[in-house]
């Protein structure tokens, strides 16, 4: 990919033009990401607080008993919004892998391949999360593995 840049004083707002020759999964994603709104932190609850969670402390975002919640490291907070919100606001970092289950991209260590069982992310937490075969082809796109289908 070749990328250019110019800067001049007759350019009062940025613009962004894409030229290829296909509309490959790079093009997609690349338009996805410059599309997606620059996020840093989410509001997450517990019962005492309503914590400033930064999107590289969250490991997973999943519902359990019809309400969303944040993992990170230490604890675990309510999201007021419903995951397919967050799906949309979060898709430059996170990955849906299964119908309840959102994981942030940065922390994936491994995918572990069960021979009988169905596939699951290690994350660098050592949770480790199953991956829903419907939702596997979209994680492998994510991570960029395996051939381009371009």
């Amino acid at each position: 990919m070749k990328v250019q840049l110019t800067v001049h004083e007759q350019y009062k707002e940025i613009e962004v033009h894409v030229f290829t020759d296909a509309y490959t999964n790079e093009v997609e994603q690349l338009m996805k990401t410059l599309k997606s709104p620059k996020i840093s932190m989410i509001d997450g609850y517990n019962a005492t607080e309503i914590r400033m969670l930064k999107l590289e402390d969250i490991f997973t975002i999943y519902v359990e008993d019809g309400k969303v919640y944040f993992q990170t490291a230490e604890e675990e907070f309510e999201s007021k919004r419903k995951l397919y919100e967050l799906e949309a606001l979060f898709e430059a970092s996170f990955v849906k892998v299964n119908k309840s289950t959102l994981v942030n991209l940065s922390k994936i260590v491994s995918i572990q391949m069960g021979i009988v069982s169905t596939p699951q992310l290690l994350l660098d937490n050592e949770t480790t999360i199953h991956i829903s075969r419907k939702y596997f082809k979209l994680l492998k796109e994510k991570l960029m593995m395996g051939r381009e289908n371009g």
